[in-house]
């Protein structure tokens, strides 16, 4: 396992807990962390032994709290274009991941803090959470895809109030948006998000990923959602996990999934 600076690495019965250790700043997101979050995702792409990842924050006031405004104040036209597109191209990996990433948010998540959570395949909130996508107070608005993220998760409507008054909203909020999938207390908050990857690893781990492609083709206007959907039916088809799977169903017995 590599060596970070800003993010704590700790695998557990093959799931990868991604901590972003900057507790001092509130786990603000600089340029560093933001490329230890790609090497870290990576990882999770290249390592067999990691199943699924959760991404949280150290400390209980904070999941992420925001970009590192010194380094967004510094940002001409040009820079901040490429400094968007390298965020973007980061969330995405987490977003297009085939193995599960979720997000255990404690307290602040706010402006790219949000954006991150909204990346990952679901949210976990603790009780004491607060999202919002607060950049028009700067003058600027979200770069790392929140303009897109939200739209998709809560609606037009709702994300167009949320962006252009900089309001925060509260977990019980969220929830009601559709924005996380559960709230728990703090102290439940890992414990949650680890009963819920138990589930998800239990099953068919190419049957979690085609799952993810085909959601994610949703929001994609170039591709035929129900062409992926289709195809990807097929190769689940095509698998051992699929013999297995129906094997076990027939027999009255728990299935072992291999991912082949």
């Amino acid at each position: 396992m590599a060596t970070y600076n800003n993010l704590l690495l700790n695998l557990q019965n093959g799931i990868l807990i991604i901590t972003i250790n900057r507790a001092d700043k509130l786990n603000a997101l600089n340029i560093d962390t933001v490329t230890e979050i790609k090497n870290a995702i990576q990882q999770v792409y290249d390592d067999a032994e990691i199943k699924g990842a959760i991404l949280t924050g150290a400390g209980p006031k904070a999941f992420v709290a925001g970009a590192d405004i010194t380094e967004i104040a510094e940002l001409s036209e040009v820079t901040a274009r490429s400094f968007a597109e390298r965020g973007q191209e980061v969330f995405a990996m987490i977003e297009r991941s085939n193995k599960p990433v979720i997000a255990a948010v404690n307290g602040f998540a706010l402006g790219g803090g949000c954006e991150l959570a909204m990346a990952c395949h679901m949210r976990v909130a603790a009780e004491n959470a607060r999202f919002g996508q607060p950049e028009v107070n700067l003058g600027i608005i979200p770069g790392y895809g929140g303009t897109q993220r939200l739209t998709q998760l809560v609606g037009k409507g709702k994300a167009m109030e949320l962006m252009m008054t900089a309001d925060m909203i509260n977990a019980q909020e969220a929830l009601q948006l559709g924005l996380v999938n559960h709230v728990v207390p703090q102290e439940q908050l890992l414990e949650k998000c680890g009963e819920i990857m138990g589930k998800i690893l239990s099953k068919a781990p190419l049957a979690i990923g085609l799952v993810i492609e085909c959601v994610n083709a949703v929001f994609n206007k170039d591709e035929n959602g129900y062409q992926t959907e289709a195809n990807a039916f097929a190769r689940c088809c095509a698998s051992e996990d699929f013999v297995e799977g129906t094997s076990a169903f027939v027999e009255k017995r728990k299935a072992n999934f291999t991912g082949n």
